[in-house]
């Protein structure tokens, strides 16, 4: 088993001897062990909960229990501590806590368990993308820094291009280090609109306490703009992507009045690259717009595809379920590779339930790829609202789920990332 984490009111965090780590599936309290965890993968961070107490077991008497407080320092308060590990990685078990009474929603990030074995951290996850895209190792702040120099002397006037060293000084966005470095895939944010509500959206949270985690795109890039961004990466980067769908915008589709002929005027120079879109695919003729000017993929947000918990998370404005559901049929029957952004919460996503509703929907809607994505949001308060529009079974555990869709479905992809053409 995996020595517990635990912080101090200061937010130090250390290890808490005679106390195992603990993970939770959303129901029941497992102990964290070499078994069940790997070494926390690079880039990783840990955070811990201020108003909640951790959930631990306690060697000595063998009962998973709360500590209240440092047993080695009566009085002191404990906190948990959990993991938001990198990209490429889905959690298995989230971390275990209670919350006191009045406490507030954490901010939009994902909650993996974390313990302590002999001199390293540990995670809760499972590796699902081996892609190296957004390896902090190979994001040199200096070299990002020289792009940025280089792209504003290339393109003084873009404001698409001042945009993007925003996302990637302010607010640390992998995608925009990536186009100053010239490397895989190029971010295009061009909505500045969105017809859902999602519970965990980046760039905007009305009537909320959740902090949002970057601003939203204030402006719509002209059609130039866009081409002229997309045609400097796709030049220079082999087997490039550029994509529409950013965490700093809307809903792309929204803006496929200047997006489409973006399109055409990217097309016009060269037949090189991958254009894609993430979306909510919420708008049919949008959507048949794009695609008619020469899009190639595209990745659909869906936290379930049961339509109550689907509708509860996205709040939808103006579309239904139905919508998404026309317009992943029209991009099938259209030949362009459609991949889910499926955001997964152990507990939740991985219970029977669930489980046969996604089985149905793969046999029905034969996607080329599944992107097993962490939910950024509070998880109580995730497990609250989905048990309050769906009946819930208990779970049975993400690593069986990933092996269940594999052994049924071999021809699905499993993936973190958009794929560039070549690996259609």
């Amino acid at each position: 088993m995996l020595t517990a984490l635990v912080a101090n009111a200061a937010g130090e965090i250390f290890e808490l001897d005679g106390y195992a780590a603990v993970g939770t599936d959303g129901t029941t309290p497992t102990p964290l062990t070499l078994n069940n965890t790997r070494n926390m993968p690079f880039g990783s961070e840990l955070m811990y909960l201020p108003e909640r107490r951790p959930v631990l077991l306690n060697l000595q008497s063998g009962r998973i229990e709360t500590v209240n407080e440092d047993p080695y320092a009566p009085g002191q308060p404990l906190f948990p501590v959990t993991a938001f590990n990198s990209p490429g990685y889905v959690i298995s078990q989230l971390g275990t806590y209670v919350e006191k009474q009045k406490s507030r929603t954490l901010p939009l990030f994902s909650y993996g368990a974390v313990g302590w074995h002999r001199g390293k951290f540990r995670s809760a996850v499972i590796r699902v993308d081996r892609e190296k895209r957004q390896d902090l190792r190979l994001m040199k702040p200096d070299d990002v820094a020289f792009g940025i120099d280089m792209m504003r002397q290339q393109m003084p006037a873009n404001r698409l291009r001042a945009h993007l060293e925003k996302c990637a000084l302010q607010f640390g966005c992998p995608a925009a280090k990536n186009f100053f470095l010239g490397r895989y895939e190029a971010p295009l944010p061009t909505a500045k609109q969105c017809n859902a509500r999602c519970l965990g959206c980046l760039s905007l949270q009305k009537h909320s306490d959740i902090p949002n985690s970057q601003d939203r795109i204030g402006f719509t890039p002209s059609p130039e703009e866009i081409a002229q961004m997309a045609l400097v990466h796709i030049k220079r980067v082999k087997k490039s992507v550029v994509s529409f769908g950013q965490g700093c915008e809307g809903d792309p589709l929204l803006a496929a009045k200047v997006i489409a002929p973006a399109i055409r005027l990217i097309r016009s120079e060269t037949a090189r690259g991958t254009i894609h879109m993430n979306t909510n695919a919420s708008l049919q003729p949008a959507l048949q717009q794009v695609i008619d000017a020469g899009l190639d993929s595209i990745r659909v947000s869906m936290n379930s595809v049961r339509q109550e918990c689907y509708q509860a998370y996205f709040r939808p404005k103006g579309y239904r379920f139905s919508d998404v559901l026309k317009s992943m049929d029209i991009a099938l029957r259209s030949g362009l590779f459609v991949a889910v952004n499926y955001l997964n919460c152990p507990g939740f996503t991985d219970t029977p339930m669930e489980i046969e509703a996604l089985k149905s929907f793969l046999k029905s809607y034969p996607i080329h790829m599944i992107q097993w994505r962490n939910l950024n949001f509070d998880p109580l308060r995730y497990f609250e609202i989905m048990n309050g529009v769906a009946r819930n079974d208990t779970p049975i555990g993400m690593q069986n789920l990933l092996e269940h869709i594999r052994q049924e479905f071999p021809n699905i992809k499993f993936g973190y990332f958009n794929p560039p053409k070549e690996k259609f």
